[in-house]
């Protein structure tokens, strides 16, 4: 078996698009949701909250002939990517194109409005909106795609279309594919661009929140007063390679990826199962051959549904008891659907490598029906681990562990 390592990152979101500003913002208790005022014209919508970008600057060697196939969600993550490459400094390398190099990569969908251009056709009979690239700017696997294209990688690739598991699912494929000798490097993660018809999707399931009016309290993960989840958008790339190559080329190694467990409910495609999200945990502790009390921070799912936040809490405290340090994201973020198993999955190997662990925002009284838990709340807390786990749930009852160890 290889070892399979961190060596880059590149990221996009609501708070900020790399760690300095993106620490401040947990520091501060910054939020990035906001009214989305647009959303107005949608008749019997009731949430009008999102997480957008905070900024998007697309560098200049994104042509407008290299960009024709992208649609937003393929542009983000290929953004990321790039960023990720440069991190990582192999963004010249010939190993990109030679075979070794693949990709392993999500969004729950592509890019509406190339969905919507086709619909029209079906609707109104119009083949007026269509063109040689609407099918690629919604497929489902258009994020892969593109970033493989984008960079000439001959090597394999993964399209993990699977809701809110999109990134960690693809984190944790390109793992295995190294770790099993079949590749050398994967740009691996996920991306979800801001669409009102995924606040529609949980607007129908009543599972967004409606606090219009006051964006900066909501939502509120794991607490008695949540009302739901909010929509965000943003990508998450992180470049994983083997070990020894990393280090023969003297790459700055973030964290080592040591365990991986993912499974499924069987059961309902929309309720959860705290059963399996447990399973799913311990499948990841014994793919790394640690004990519950090697971990020194949970990173929680936390979308603010109240099933959801019940049955993953519950399942935590059962793996881990009352005493495991445990927070989430979506507070700042709100749910970044399929980026967000590879931003919370960078945001947990940053936090580890600065000893700092980001209180869950709005978690201000922990809900009586969530397990026993010590809930990060108020302030971030100073705290040194040698791994961290990052978890994320996802419709069709896909459950995803990842664990994280400290670079060395």
């Amino acid at each position: 078996m290889h070892r399979v390592v961190v060596t880059g990152a590149g990221i996009l979101s609501s708070i900020g698009n790399d760690w300095p500003s993106f620490k401040s913002s947990l520091s501060e208790g910054v939020s990035g949701i906001q009214t989305m005022p647009h959303w107005d014209r949608f008749k019997g919508l009731n949430t009008r909250l999102g997480g957008p970008l905070r900024a998007l600057n697309t560098p200049a060697n994104f042509t407008r002939k290299k960009t024709r196939s992208m649609g937003r969600v393929a542009l983000l993550a290929t953004i990321a990517a790039q960023t990720a490459l440069e991190d990582a400094g192999l963004l010249d390398d010939p190993i990109l194109q030679s075979g070794e190099t693949g990709v392993a990569y999500g969004s729950s969908a592509g890019s509406t409005d190339a969905a919507a251009d086709m619909s029209n056709f079906l609707l109104n009979s119009d083949m007026g909106k269509l063109t040689a690239t609407t099918y690629i700017r919604m497929m489902a696997h258009t994020a892969a795609v593109n970033i493989g294209v984008f960079f000439g990688l001959k090597g394999r690739v993964y399209t993990t279309s699977s809701a809110c598991t999109s990134g960690s699912q693809g984190i944790g494929y390109a793992y295995d594919t190294i770790r099993f000798g079949q590749q050398t490097l994967m740009l691996a993660g996920g991306a979800e661009e801001l669409c009102p018809s995924q606040a529609a999707v949980f607007d129908s399931l009543y599972a967004t929140s409606t606090r219009n009016d006051n964006p900066a309290s909501t939502p509120r993960p794991f607490d008695r007063d949540r009302d739901g989840l909010v929509i965000g958008e943003g990508a998450g790339t992180l470049v994983l390679e083997e070990r020894e190559h990393a280090i023969a080329r003297g790459a700055k190694i973030y964290a080592e990826i040591v365990g991986f467990g993912t499974n499924s409910d069987g059961g309902h495609v929309t309720q959860p199962d705290t059963q399996t999200m447990q399973i799913a945990m311990e499948l990841a502790l014994k793919n790394a051959a640690l004990a519950p009390q090697d971990i020194g921070h949970v990173n929680a799912h936390g979308t603010a549904t109240d099933r959801g936040d019940v049955a993953e809490s519950q399942a935590t405290s059962r793996v881990f008891g009352a005493a495991m340090p445990f927070s989430g994201l979506k507070g700042h973020l709100g749910h970044t659907l399929g980026a967000c198993g590879a931003i919370e999955s960078w945001a947990s190997i940053q936090m580890m490598n600065d000893d700092f662990f980001s209180p869950t925002l709005n978690l201000e009284h922990v809900d009586d029906r969530c397990g026993e838990l010590d809930y990060i709340v108020t302030a971030p807390r100073k705290l040194h681990t040698e791994y961290v786990m990052n978890n994320n749930f996802a419709f069709g009852g896909i459950n995803t562990s990842l664990i994280f160890r400290r670079g060395h």
